[in-house]
């Protein structure tokens, strides 16, 4: 699992074999803070077929960034161990940015995978991709459904 967790430097060192094997490059990227069947459906859609997907994660001050000082819950260590043991995903990729626009200019995947809650909005990195693709997401999960729920019980 932990072989799946790369740097950006050792992923671009991968990707030339892949592409000559004739695998399309497919990128998607979260927060993917606490876990849930939404995330695992919506990466096993991203990485069907004869892809390689690979996931940029954003890092704990990124997320903080984004999301506010509460967040995340779980650490990027422990995010990016269980995003690396699903099957679905063959590489993981940290991104300390808001966007990984950065991150997808090195890695310059065939498609790129964003939630349909997207469609109709401007996607990072979606001039660099061959491809945008929208995958919808499984109704009532959500990480901040979750967090909310854990509060009111309490």
């Amino acid at each position: 699992m932990s072989n799946k967790i790369l740097t950006l430097r050792a992923l671009l060192k991968k990707l030339p074999a892949l592409r000559r094997a004739g695998k399309t490059v497919a990128f998607t990227n979260g927060c993917f803070d606490l876990m849930h069947i939404g995330h695992v459906k919506y990466l096993e859609q991203a990485g069907r077929g004869r892809r390689v997907l690979i996931v940029g994660l954003n890092s704990d001050k990124s997320v903080r960034r984004i999301k506010g000082a509460h967040r995340p819950i779980v650490a990027q260590k422990s995010r990016a161990a269980v995003l690396a043991a699903l099957e679905s995903v063959d590489f993981v990729v940290l991104f300390n940015e808001e966007t990984p626009y950065k991150l997808i200019a090195a890695v310059k995947p065939d498609v790129l995978i964003k939630g349909a809650d997207w469609k109709g909005k401007p996607v990072a990195g979606q001039d660099l991709a061959q491809k945008v693709e929208f995958i919808k997401f499984v109704k009532g999960f959500s990480t901040t459904n979750i967090i909310n729920k854990i509060k009111s019980e309490n």
